[in-house]
């Protein structure tokens, strides 16, 4: 158990690191810049657990770079613990083709985060359009894959 554990670890690190160079490579070719919502929804949530994520007296940028960092570091748990969550299910039992797998895990990742930062203000899905569904769909498709493709390579079963 504790294989697969780890290897979910690293199978959602990996997943998400494609994630990102999809999303960093979209953001080059189109010259948009990076999305503010993950650092807003981790804001939001710190403001609503009592986090306070600037000390008093600290510059307004301080306070703006705590928030993108603390966004990209909950990218990154969730990411490692749904990878972890699938490697328990594989373990307990769950055989999914890698394709299927893929898209499980993504669109499990996707509907969490995007949840998250719907419930606390962060963003409007009803308001993103077909490119900012795309621009949410394929890299956390491509995540999943890489994923469930990751954790077959470091814990056959």
């Amino acid at each position: 158990m504790i294989r697969s554990i780890v290897g979910g670890v690293i199978a959602g690190a990996a997943g998400e690191v494609l994630l990102n160079v999809i999303s960093y490579a979209d953001m080059f070719v189109r010259a948009r810049p990076a999305s503010q919502m993950p650092g807003k929804a981790a804001g939001k949530l710190a403001d609503l657990v009592g986090i306070e994520l600037a000390k008093p007296g600290e510059r307004a940028e301080k306070l703006e770079a705590r928030k993108e960092s603390a966004g990209a570091l909950m990218g990154y748990g969730v990411a490692m613990g749904i990878g972890v969550l699938y490697a328990v299910l594989r373990r307990l039992g769950l055989r999914l083709p890698l394709p299927l797998a893929g898209l499980a895990i993504g669109g499990t990742a996707m509907a969490f985060s995007d949840s998250i930062a719907t419930a606390v203000g962060a963003t409007d899905p009803r308001s993103w359009g077909v490119s900012g569904w795309m621009l949410d769909v394929i890299p956390h498709a491509a995540y999943g894959v890489a994923t469930a493709a990751t954790l077959d390579l470091i814990d056959p079963l």
